[in-house]
């Protein structure tokens, strides 16, 4: 059975190492004393976003972080996914499906209008979970601009 559970401030060590291990599927760098302190911050707002650990049984295989956005276009909040992190070993098992199914259920009882979610190129897996869940293409094209 799939549960999904609030982290809590003693779970963070537990997110941060699964972080690592996500992380370093395209070599993305993390600052883990920093993760850390965003953790911090992101639980004590409730305003940020959210996070859950998702268990199979007992065992924690995962977590998923929304963050919050106020969108005049979209009417109101819009939550960007952005993180949804299986270990591999629970990745196949249908796990991901539950978890966005999860998702869109508590994106309604939070009165989000949208989700946004950004997914790597070479990711099919992903694409397919996220395109084969009512997911679709967005017709814009994603900038960033990184203040230094």
């Amino acid at each position: 059975m799939i549960t999904f559970h609030p982290i809590e401030t003693s779970q963070i060590e537990t997110v941060i190492k699964m972080m690592q291990d996500f992380y370093a599927i395209d070599n993305y760098p993390i600052d883990i004393e920093l993760s850390k302190r965003l953790f911090q911050e992101f639980i004590s707002n409730e305003n940020l976003g959210k996070c859950w650990l998702i268990y199979s049984e007992e065992e924690i295989v995962g977590y998923v972080i929304l963050t919050f956005v106020f969108s005049f276009e979209y009417k109101g909040r819009i939550a960007f996914l952005d993180e949804l992190y299986l270990k591999e070993t629970s990745r196949g098992k249908g796990i991901g499906k539950k978890v966005i199914d999860f998702i869109k259920k508590q994106t309604a009882d939070l009165n989000v209008k949208l989700i946004y979610l950004e997914v790597e190129n070479h990711n099919q897996n992903a694409q397919k979970l996220y395109l084969g869940n009512g997911f679709e293409t967005h017709n814009r094209k994603i900038l960033k601009y990184k203040p230094s």
